[in-house]
């Protein structure tokens, strides 16, 4: 039986543009869980230790965030979202 591995989106994006995109449809679902989710495939994609780095957050805690352990603050989503160098907007 072949070994199955962890399935990331990201391994299949090229462009910012789909990041962004990405991430804003994570983000219009109704669980918020799912863009955590999706949050974290974007940060195991650049790198956690580096992003963590660049968001002045400590490495074991964000990934205590991009499993689901905790709950991050608003702080540090705005953060790893500058990091990652997409802005969300907000529309009526």
């Amino acid at each position: 039986m072949p070994k199955l591995t962890e399935y990331n989106p990201f391994d299949h994006l090229l462009a910012e543009e789909e990041l962004a995109q990405y991430l804003t449809d994570a983000y219009k679902d109704d669980d918020p869980a799912v863009f955590v989710v999706a949050l974290g495939h974007a940060i195991k994609y650049r790198g956690v230790a580096q992003v963590a780095e660049a968001a002045g957050l400590n490495r074991e805690s964000l990934y205590k965030v991009i499993n689901g352990k905790v709950q991050p603050k608003w702080d540090t989503i705005h953060r790893l979202l500058h990091v990652l160098g997409v802005r969300l907007s907000v529309a009526a």
